[in-house]
């Protein structure tokens, strides 16, 4: 079964499907990297939430910057905000973003906590 949630005309912001979770492109206010960098991961976080998941269950994440000049300082952002031991496969490059003032955008996949918790046996009882 496919779950879709808020869902608007062109896409859904998340999207639930045989355990895992799809999370639109998500951006982030602020006039540097980093603060839009944490401000986007603030809100991957409410995301991943809602869709019964958390960043030790992230899969996947794809992130364009507008200028990989500005490599160092996402990452600086993101290997705080990722947990220690769940770094998820994850590919960076360089993208124009819909908007000039954007620098940054991320796209995750992540498991829900149930199916990783029923894959590891966890959740037989």
């Amino acid at each position: 079964m496919i779950e879709r949630i808020d869902t608007k005309q062109r896409m859904s912001r998340i999207v639930k499907h045989n355990g895992l979770v799809y999370l639109c492109g998500q951006i982030g206010d602020g006039e540097t990297v980093a603060e839009q960098t944490s401000d986007c991961l603030s809100r991957v976080d409410d995301l991943l939430k809602k869709a019964g998941s958390d960043r030790k269950h992230i899969l996947q994440a794809i992130i364009w910057l507008s200028d990989m000049a500005d490599f160092a300082e996402m990452n600086e952002v993101w290997d705080a905000w990722v947990p220690e031991g769940f770094a998820p496969a994850r590919a960076c490059g360089e993208a124009r973003l819909a908007r000039d003032v954007l620098k940054v955008e991320v796209i995750i996949t992540a498991a829900t906590i149930r199916s990783s918790l029923m894959s590891n046996g966890e959740g037989h009882r």
